[in-house]
């Protein structure tokens, strides 16, 4: 092994000697084959106050490392051949590992082998392999170097680890009668860890089984005197029964006379096996109670559970059969972390008195995240129902028949007439869970799922969605203590940056609780960024971003591919169009994805009634980042490609909705052809108005993304096609981020055309926030641009519009002059537009000046030249100003009309100050 973390932090050939870079060594090797974020490098180094060179000098150590660890190949040197292990990913570094050149990694695979081993009985086996696994230590886990939040913690677990591994060799030894061989050996544990209580019970045990009755008494009261003298409580319910038995001579106690119990203790945990007397202990400590009490195979319920009181009435009043029907199987299902188990296991312990023949939690998913067999998950709960027998009986266990068939038969024959409830978590499928459903049909089974299983007959489902905000709230402020409450602002907003998730509430207030230097506002802060949230949300073995993984990792690689595609959709929400142009399929088989990623809670799906696109789909908060990040790691040539699709769709809408919403407006054509699939009259419809108004979120995330995926001509086309909508709806702040956007792209491409069309449509909106020095230049040099293009018609317009803007600021008279030159230019390229933007403002002119009759016939060709452009709008708006005219003249008080406000474009209204009244002469 080249890197040993399981005592002093070591490399081969050589160990870095300075302890900060062996600080960023070990924790890169703690992590190996997992990106570790620059941000969690800098925190475990200087904590809270990092030094204004903290990133620099990371990278300095970083090629240290990288130095060091090619220092044995030469390569350092300048020869190749041999692959640095450790790389640069977003958002920080990756030490690729092969499994066996990391201590930890081959310990922890001797520890499974030697668990698996136990729970087979093959006890000899599983001591040579715990014993191996315990040999790879030399000295506390990662000794040696300082340790910031997260080495601190990694140190902790990995020494509890050992620790177990031990307790449960010596369980092993036990069971190949090595007793007298373990004494000198726990005496000395014993003494070592006085507050173990398991070491204490593996003692008694051995000393009674040399005959050393009397001594095992008195181990007991050491026991018992350091549990007071440190911790003020009395010894647990194991080790005090163990001494009744001891007092008492139970003769089972003896080697060959341990009889299976029947008591299991509460807060066992369903991955760990049987061991050989038929306890559920995987250390072997629980074996040494003995009882005929009801079967309780169940981890303590969660201390802090919170909220959930409309499901924990339904599931309660399900347990005591008060719902109609004959349902016997709740099926309780959401995305992985929104505390289905916690939600089961509540309900179990309170039901505790309706259910004298047992109650037993058994996971369907083995220790890597696999779908056990139902076979398997049968022997399991035969295992944990198993009843005594006769005290004293030297037979072992009762073997269990192999077959699916032969195990139904005899787990209904241990179930029928037993009050029983089972808790079958973490259901991968209804074909895995129908084989154990039917084998207990007299029993009540709470099913735990992240699929909905809705094939299931005769079964109450129960979706879990997120906490309500006060819940989260609530469930934060239990967990995270004190500072949690002390700030209640930064703690609302962790719990919306967490999504309101159970599993990231409580990893949050976790890492707050585990870094006292830590600020409730610090986290929050940690938090905000959607590109480091998930590798903030983990602390120990607790990871939020490999419990979601899991959800992810259950479907099908169809799935996950659109899983990864989709994230790219904008927020907050999408319409199945946006779904059908990233996944490149037509639109009945994109709906069939997207709500399989609905069904394995990886989607959600939002009735929308009333909108164009009656269901949208969005992401959670964390699942978004996760499947950006995926995408990145497992296709990122997907990307761009999907981007470009995307962008592509959303244009031929947005032209579409345009050219309905203002007919004749300039805007950039695009030469690629639009995607097939997308159907704008379909999507868009006759409502283009209420299209971009839903939609108008994902335009400007198009256009960002375009601009960042270098899609220039995209990117122009896109917020030249959503300008008019911009207007129309005074969306000053979307119009200016999107069209700086697309300067910069027509910029860069050197597109003139572009450049022209977005400088003018930057001129509107400079001259609708009133800032008209800044409109006419944007204007002039728009004209100038489409001049040397030798698009007049553009040009043309441009003339207008610069009157617009000479009108607003009282120069009525050069206002008047630039509309005459615009309308001469329109009337000579045929540009129906033009001529009626022309003819508005010489008849908004004719109106100021007095010359009321001039402006009523100018008002009357615009309404005219409208027409014949087929722009509806602008054709109502001209009607109706003339309307306004002739009133005001009918009125017989035509000064009024010259004073009156204007509305110089469509919606657009100006306020002049009055000129003064003429003198008569």
């Amino acid at each position: 092994m080249r890197y040993r973390v399981l005592g002093p932090v070591r490399m081969t050939p050589q160990t870095p000697s300075a302890a900060k870079p062996r600080a960023v060594l070990a924790t890169l090797l703690v992590q190996s084959n997992t990106v570790v974020s620059t941000h969690t490098l800098i925190d475990e180094l200087w904590g809270a106050e990092p030094p204004r060179t903290a990133t620099t000098t990371l990278q300095v150590y970083v090629s240290q490392l990288r130095k060091a660890l090619l220092a044995d190949t030469g390569e350092a040197a300048g020869v190749t051949g041999t692959a640095q292990p450790l790389l640069t990913r977003p958002p920080g570094y990756l030490m690729r590992l092969a499994p066996e050149e990391l201590d930890l990694t081959v310990f922890e695979s001797l520890r499974t082998e030697g668990r698996a081993a136990y729970g087979r009985r093959e006890y000899e086996a599983a001591s040579r392999a715990l014993s191996r696994a315990l040999g790879l230590w030399t000295g506390p886990a990662l000794s040696g170097i300082p340790h910031g939040p997260s080495l601190e913690t990694s140190a902790i677990r990995l020494n509890e680890l050992r620790a177990e591994v031990l307790e449960q060799r010596i369980s092993a030894d036990l069971r190949l009668g090595l007793h007298q061989e373990l004494v000198g050996e726990l005496m000395g544990l014993a003494h070592e860890h006085p507050l173990r209580e398991t070491l204490h019970c593996h003692l008694m045990v051995a000393l009674y089984r040399s005959g050393r009755q009397s001594d095992a008494l008195q181990a007991y009261h050491r026991a018992r005197r350091s549990l007071a003298d440190e911790l003020a409580v009395e010894p647990g319910p194991v080790l005090t029964r163990l001494h009744e038995r001891v007092l008492a001579s139970d003769p089972s106690l003896a080697r060959h006379g341990e009889p299976p119990l029947r008591l299991v203790p509460v807060g066992g945990s369903d991955d760990r096996p049987a061991d050989a007397s038929g306890n559920g202990s995987g250390n072997g400590s629980a074996g040494y109670g003995r009882g005929t009490r009801p079967t309780v195979w169940l981890p303590p319920a969660a201390a802090d559970f919170t909220g959930r009181e409309d499901q924990l009435a339904v599931g309660e009043r399900l347990l005591a059969g008060e719902l109609p029907g004959r349902n016997r199987v709740l099926v309780l299902s959401g995305r992985a972390g929104a505390g289905k188990t916690a939600l089961a296991v509540r309900l179990a312990h309170d039901a505790a008195g309706r259910f004298p023949g047992g109650r037993v939690l058994v996971t369907l998913r083995d220790a890597d995240g696999r779908a056990v067999e139902p076979r398997t998950a049968m022997a399991t709960l035969l295992r944990r129902l198993r009843g005594p027998r006769a005290t004293g009986s030297d037979s072992g266990p009762e073997p269990l028949p192999s077959s699916e068939t032969e195990l139904a038969e005899l787990l209904h024959e241990r179930t029928q007439g037993r009050e029983v409830l089972i808790i079958l978590d973490d259901a991968v499928s209804e074909a895995q869970v129908r084989p154990v459903l039917s084998a207990v049909p007299a029993s009540t089974v709470i099913l735990t799922s992240r699929q909905v299983l809705g094939a299931l007959e005769s079964a109450r489902h129960l979706t879990l969605d997120v906490l309500s905000t006060r819940e989260a709230e609530a469930l934060l402020m239990a967990c995270g203590g004190p500072r949690m409450r002390d700030d209640p602002e930064a703690a609302g907003e962790i719990a919306q940056l967490c999504g309101r998730l159970p599993l990231a509430l409580r990893v949050a207030a976790a890492g707050l609780a585990a870094r006292p230097h830590w600020t409730v506002a610090g986290l929050a802060r940690r938090l905000r960024d959607e590109r480091t949230r998930l590798a903030a949300l983990a602390l120990g073995d607790l990871d939020v971003r490999g419990t979601l993984l899991t959800a992810y990792r259950d479907v099908d690689e169809q799935a996950r591919r659109a899983f990864r595609i989709l994230g790219l959709a904008a927020l907050p929400d999408f319409a199945p169009s946006t779904g059908t142009a990233l996944l490149a399929v037509d639109p009945v088989e994109a709906e069939r994805i997207t709500e399989q990623l609905v069904q394995a809670h990886l989607l959600e799906a939002r009735r929308q009634p009333g909108r164009l696109a009656p269901v949208r789909y969005s992401f959670h908060s964390l699942l978004r980042p996760l499947a950006l990040e995926v995408l990145a790691e497992e296709s990122p040539q997907e990307g761009p490609a999907a981007v470009e699709r995307l962008c592509r769709a959303f244009l031929t809408l947005a032209r579409h909705a345009d050219a309905r919403l203002a007919p004749g407006r300039e805007r950039l054509t695009y030469e690629a052809e639009p995607p097939p699939a997308i159907s704008p009259g379909e999507v868009v419809g006759n409502a283009p108005l209420r299209w971009f108004q839903e939609e108008s979120a994902g335009l400007s995330e198009a256009v960002r993304q375009a601009h960042a995926a270098g899609l220039w001509s995209l990117c122009c086309s896109l917020a030249s096609a959503t300008a008019g909508y911009y207007e129309a709806s005074a969306l000053w702040e979307e119009w200016e981020t999107t069209h700086d956007l697309a300067l910069d792209a027509a910029r860069r491409s050197g597109d003139v055309e572009a450049e022209a069309v977005i400088q003018r449509s930057l001129g509107d909106l400079a001259w609708q926030r009133h800032q008209t020095s800044l409109a006419i230049d944007r204007y002039r040099l728009a004209r100038q641009l489409f001049t040397r293009q030798g698009d007049r018609v553009a040009a043309g317009r441009c003339l207008s519009a610069e009157a617009d803007a000479l009108l607003a600021m009282g120069q009525i008279g050069r206002a008047g002059h630039g509309y005459a030159r615009a309308l001469s230019v329109s009337r000579l390229v045929d540009d129906a537009r033009g001529s009626a933007e022309s003819l508005r403002g010489l008849a908004l002119v004719a109106q100021r000046e007095g010359r009321h009759e001039e402006a009523l016939a100018r008002m009357k060709e615009c309404e005219s030249a409208a027409r014949a452009a087929g722009d509806r709008r602008w054709t109502e708006y001209a009607s109706r100003t003339a309307s306004a005219l002739r009133i005001a003249l009918a009125s017989g008080r035509p000064a009024g009309a010259s004073s009156m406000p204007l509305e110089v474009r469509p919606g657009v209204w100006l306020f002049l100050p009055s000129r003064p009244a003429q003198r008569a002469a």
